[in-house]
């Protein structure tokens, strides 16, 4: 569908099918799009990512100049989002183009909604809406933009009775109306209901989508008890990340976390949360960019576990924003009245977005190719089995056979209930004619993933290799089943 361009079939399948776990169908019109005027050269598609990225960053900077005035913390936010080697993977990964592009509509539908904060009319509230609208269709991760903007009506909007006052002259700085302030708190709920009504269609949509890809992990496998715990140490993880990111993996394997891992950082999460509250009111920066952290981070922060990984680098894409602006803010409250403050935060500032920049570097270059990235993930962790997988794929994608199911048995030495592996494992026997040994790998994937129709389909094209017919038949029915079809 994607390799054709831009056709209607292609248009019609984006809005209806609900590939990869999720409805996006932006995200998939913009990679037919670049196979339109790119072809399967890379380098082109790689190029969209990086032009969406710095957009992103320049609209980032424009929307914090507008609203605060502040023309170098603003500057020091955008470069920081720019250059910190958390951000590779959302950009060199060419696949994961929804986050760029649903970032570059969530900054977009910030920049409208400081100009109707401003002077509110229908007409700029439709933009913001529909900024927010295609932000969904780019990816699911947008739900939490309605929560932003209620945090910035506290600061830098003042749009919030007895908070903190917004910039004269400035979008959103203008003279407050006389009002009572439980009318402004409604007032403000109120014109974010067509937004958060949005966001909960938008979720159902994604929950669907992944339950039927049987991404969502059931709480009968992983109870509710240990995603909490990973939840609160992913935070403190992250935390980490932001100051020193090494090491850096495509992908970071869920582990059991310690009790007293996840109580610490649940008792140094909740100490932190209430100081910073305690100085909303001084130091608004604060708050905002905490609770934005936070909130922001809560669809994928394991609640609802999708995958099997604990925390990922592309999910900081949109949070670390409010860590950067604590950051940004921070220092130039915390060395006003300095001498040569100037000279010292420009020092600062330089040496720090060197060392991103250094490191961005280096993350790049694993992004290389398959086997360089899936090779530097396990001299990380040598029981990344979702790493051994994919190198296994990548090995049987050039011929290198033997090295792929010596990758795949590691795999499951390690995850002996991976079904994916069983399967890519099982095609390799197949196309060697090991049909039994095929068949009965194809059936342990099915026992451990049984909604999964191409399992299913796979299997019936080994027994038809057999010349087992009504055996290939009985389960082709059950794919048709699976797929929602009825009939011969």
């Amino acid at each position: 569908m994607v390799l054709a361009g831009l056709t209607w079939q292609g248009v019609k399948g984006a809005f209806t099918a609900l590939h990869a776990c999720n409805w996006h169908p932006l995200t998939w019109l913009s990679h037919m799009l670049d196979c339109q005027l790119y072809g399967l050269w890379s380098g082109g598609h790689h190029l969209t990512n990086v032009a969406f990225h710095l957009a992103n960053t320049i609209l980032l900077f424009l929307f914090w100049a507008r609203v605060t005035g502040a023309l170098w913390p603003s500057a020091l936010v955008a470069a920081l989002f720019a250059l910190h080697p958390l951000h590779v993977e959302s950009v060199a990964w060419v696949s994961e183009r929804k986050d760029v592009l649903s970032a570059f509509f969530w900054l977009a539908t910030m920049l409208a909604y400081a100009g109707y904060a401003g002077a509110p009319s229908p007409r700029r509230y439709l933009l913001v809406l529909l900024f927010f609208t295609l932000g969904l269709m780019a990816k699911p991760m947008v739900v939490t933009l309605p929560f932003v903007l209620l945090l910035l009506d506290y600061w830098p909007l003042g749009r919030v009775p007895g908070g903190p006052p917004a910039v004269p002259g400035l979008a959103g700085g203008g003279e407050r109306q006389p009002a009572s302030p439980k009318s402004v708190y409604w007032q403000l709920l109120k014109e974010k209901i067509p937004l958060i009504a949005l966001a909960a269609l938008a979720s159902l949509i994604t929950l669907v989508a992944q339950k039927g890809s049987g991404a969502l992990m059931p709480l009968a496998f992983r109870p509710l008890g240990p995603r909490i715990a990973n939840a609160l140490v992913a935070y403190v993880e992250y935390l980490v990340k932001l100051l020193w990111p090494f090491p850096m993996s495509f992908f970071y394997s869920l582990a059991p976390v310690p009790w007293w891992q996840s109580v610490g950082a649940g008792l140094a999460l909740l100490a932190f949360s209430a100081w910073l509250l305690s100085q909303a009111r001084r130091r608004p920066y604060l708050a905002v960019g905490w609770l934005w952290y936070l909130g922001t981070l809560v669809p994928v922060i394991g609640l609802v576990q999708v995958g099997d990984q604990a925390l990922a680098d592309r999910y900081t894409y949109i949070p670390f924003i409010g860590l950067f602006l604590m950051v940004a803010w921070g220092a130039a409250e915390a060395t006003a009245g300095w001498r040569r403050r100037q000279t010292l935060l420009s020092t600062a500032a330089g040496v720090t977005l060197l060392a991103c920049l250094l490191s961005t570097w280096v993350q790049v270059g694993y992004w290389r190719n398959s086997e360089t990235l899936f090779n530097h993930a396990l001299e990380i962790d040598k029981n990344n089995y979702m790493a051994y997988h994919h190198l296994g794929m990548a090995l049987a994608n050039q011929g290198k056979i033997n090295q792929a199911v010596a990758a795949y048995h590691q795999t499951l030495a390690i995850a002996p209930r991976f079904s994916s592996t069983y399967n890519n494992l099982a095609i390799i026997y197949a196309e060697q004619g090991r049909f039994d040994e095929a068949a009965a790998l194809f059936q342990e994937a099915i026992r451990l993933a049984p909604t999964n129709a191409g399992f299913y389909r796979n299997l019936a094209l080994t027994y038809q290799q057999q010349g087992k017919i009504s055996e290939a038949e009985a389960v082709m029915a059950q794919v048709l089943w699976l797929s929602g079809k009825r009939g011969p």
